[in-house]
Formats: structure tokens, C-alpha cells, sequence
């Protein structure tokens, strides 16, 4: 196939390259991202090797990248599209396996910008949850791509930071959070001073290899919570994937329990039971961080953490791959910062006790 040539009567459309070896599944996709009137499908290839041969510098916003193919692997193919565009926002289309997940999230540190779990090609085409999650993907990272001007982020002012210092870190993040999370795991660097617990909305075979990989950055450890254990100082306790992570009190201070209940904002793992748990746990000494993500959750927990004394921040619009879940607490007017991803490691260690780089 040729290479693609910007279509210059269409400024503003979102152009996306499918790569896929499924001819039904390419279909399919297009279909679901051309529902919306902002997308078009631009370029579409059976295997890396074909997809490399399309690209070219500034012609495509994102590429939908699938993993298993034949001649050329996504995983191959990810590194020779980014050396011709670096500027080139690719999402690794992956299967709900734990090679999988492997996979992916490999891609993620490699340059991938996000990672999505597809359906079987026979369960694609129904799917409206997935169809929701590859437009808000798609559309988020081609606006990270080419930035434009735009109002300031709508909020209702900011807090002055609570005089009590927080007892726990608690993270959420939802589309676009493994990359978030990585770097603001990064900034922190390997000492914070209290225990972090972390709710990333992911299925169960990738929540186990997300902490691996977390760990494998050289910073703070971080593994899947375990039901009961003992919260400690400098460790990520990641919410596993269909189970909510709650912080109790116990005899020897916090704990983690682990939740079959019912999921909130159509979650499980949920932020909002985290946090709320977390509050109760701690008496509102918990520092907050809104991460990118579809939705709400975490909204009404982090209501009632501040009420109680907590701290709340949310990553910026203009840095998120979709202002969801950051944007619901920003204009409630719970948020004391309100920052660009990169801008969040040195805040929260300026508030917590003993962190530092």
C-alpha cells in the first residue's frame, strides 16, 4: 500500500492508522472510531512491516497497533514508527491474556502512549464499553499530539493545603494511567515517607504485571495488594484488577483489605472506596492524586477526604489523556493544586512528611 497523504481539505479531523492482521477486526474498529464525526480512519495495514512503509512524518495523529501479527509484531514495529514520527501517538491493541498484558505494557515503557484490551472478533462489534474507551483514547492522545489553545481548566478555585501531614498517598487513574503512573513514580523517586495505594482500573491478568513494571523503574516497590497485610512507608500497594483495595486500621497501624463488592462508577477496583476507606482509616491524613481517566470515580470520596482535612490533587487538562476523573474533582473545588503531570512528583513530596528524591 502507499504511503498515506494528508488530507489538506480536512484540517482538525484526527487521523488514525489501524494495524491489524484481522481484516474484520480493522473493520470493525473503523467503524466504531468513525462514528465519530472528529475521526478518520486514514491508513490500514495487515502487519508492522506494512504499517512502516505507510507512515510518514506528521500524517497521522495515532496508530492503533496490534500485538500478535504476522510478518512484523506490534512490539517489532513500535520502535521503527517512532523513529520516522516520533511525534506519533500509538496505543498497543492488546488480548486479555497475561502474555498479553506483558506485552503492552512493555510497549508502554518502550514509547507507546496507552495500551487498550480488545474483545475476541467476535464480541468487538458489540461492545459500547470499548467503543467509548478507544474514541476517548484515540481523541485524548491526538489532542496531546497537536495541542491547540484553549481556556484555562474549569475549577472552582483552589483549597490552601490541610496543617496536618498526610498519613497515606493515594492514587487514581483510569485512560491514559500507566504512562501517568510511571512518571509521577519516577519524580517521587525512592523515598515518600508513608505508605502509597494506588487504583488503576485495569483487568485482573494486567494489575499484576503493571506492579511489575512499576517496580522495574528502580523506584518505589510496588506489588498487588494482599488482603490483610500491614501497609508499610515507600511501598505501591496496586488495587488488583476486580477487587477493590480498602485501607483499614488494624493493631499495628494500616492495613490492606480486599473488596468482592459491588463495583462503583461501574468499577471494581474503584478509587472511591479507596479513598473513602482511607479516610475513615486515617482521619482525613491522606494525600489525594486525580490521575487521568474516563468518569468520576473518586469524585464523591474525595469530597468527603477533604471535608475531613485531606488533600486533593488533580493532574491539568492539558496534560491528561482525558480530564475525567481529575476534571470532576477540579470543578467540584476540591482540588489545593492542579498540575501538569510533570509538576506533580515535587508537590506531593513538598507536602509529605520525610518524602524526598
Amino acid at each position: 500500500m502507499a504511503p498515506f497523504v494528508p488530507d489538506r481539505a480536512a484540517p482538525g479531523l484526527v487521523r488514525v492508522m489501524l494495524c491489524d492482521d484481522s481484516a474484520v477486526i480493522r473493520g470493525a474498529l473503523t467503524r466504531m472510531l468513525e462514528s465519530d464525526a472528529a475521526i478518520r480512519v486514514v491508513a490500514r495495514a495487515g502487519d508492522g512491516q506494512a504499517a512502516i512503509a505507510q507512515l510518514r512524518p506528521g500524517a497521522i495523529d495515532v496508530a492503533v497497533l496490534d500485538i500478535e501479527m504476522p510478518v512484523m509484531d506490534g512490539l517489532a514495529a513500535l520502535p521503527r514508527l517512532l523513529a520516522i514520527d516520533p511525534g506519533l501517538r500509538v496505543i498497543m491493541a492488546s488480548t486479555l491474556t497475561t502474555r498479553g498484558a506483558h506485552v503492552a505494557l512493555q510497549a508502554l515503557r518502550l514509547g507507546a502512549a496507552d495500551y487498550l484490551a480488545k474483545p475476541s472478533a467476535a464480541e468487538i462489534s458489540g461492545s459500547d464499553t470499548f467503543r467509548a474507551e478507544l474514541i476517548a483514547r484515540v481523541k485524548g492522545l491526538a489532542r496531546l499530539r497537536r495541542p491547540v489553545a484553549a481556556a484555562p481548566s474549569a475549577a472552582s478555585g483552589l483549597r490552601p493545603a490541610g496543617a496536618r501531614p498526610a498519613a497515606l498517598l493515594a492514587i487514581g487513574s483510569s485512560t491514559g494511567g500507566p504512562q501517568a503512573l510511571f512518571e509521577l513514580v519516577r519524580g517521587l523517586g525512592k523515598r515518600v515517607g508513608v505508605p502509597v495505594v494506588a487504583t488503576q482500573h485495569m483487568p485482573p491478568s494486567f494489575t499484576p504485571i503493571l506492579a511489575e513494571h512499576i517496580t522495574r523503574l528502580g523506584f518505589l516497590p510496588c506489588a498487588e495488594a494482599v488482603h490483610d497485610e500491614p501497609l508499610r512507608p515507600d511501598r505501591i500497594y496496586l488495587a488488583p484488577g476486580d477487587r477493590h483495595l480498602l485501607v483499614v486500621r488494624g493493631p499495628s497501624g494500616l492495613q490492606a483489605r480486599l473488596s468482592n463488592g459491588p463495583p462503583e462508577n461501574f468499577c471494581r477496583p474503584s478509587v472511591d472506596p479507596m479513598l473513602r476507606s482511607a479516610t475513615e482509616a486515617t482521619g482525613g491524613r491522606v494525600l489525594a492524586v486525580m490521575l487521568t481517566g474516563m468518569g468520576h470515580d473518586g469524585l464523591e470520596a474525595t469530597r468527603a477526604l477533604v471535608e475531613q482535612g485531606g488533600t486533593a490533587i488533580a493532574q491539568d487538562e492539558a496534560s491528561s489523556v482525558v480530564w475525567g476523573m481529575p476534571g470532576a474533582i477540579a470543578r467540584a473545588g476540591l482540588c489545593h493544586a492542579i498540575l501538569p503531570l510533570p509538576a506533580i512528583a515535587a508537590r506531593v513530596l513538598n507536602l509529605l512528611p520525610g518524602g524526598r528524591c
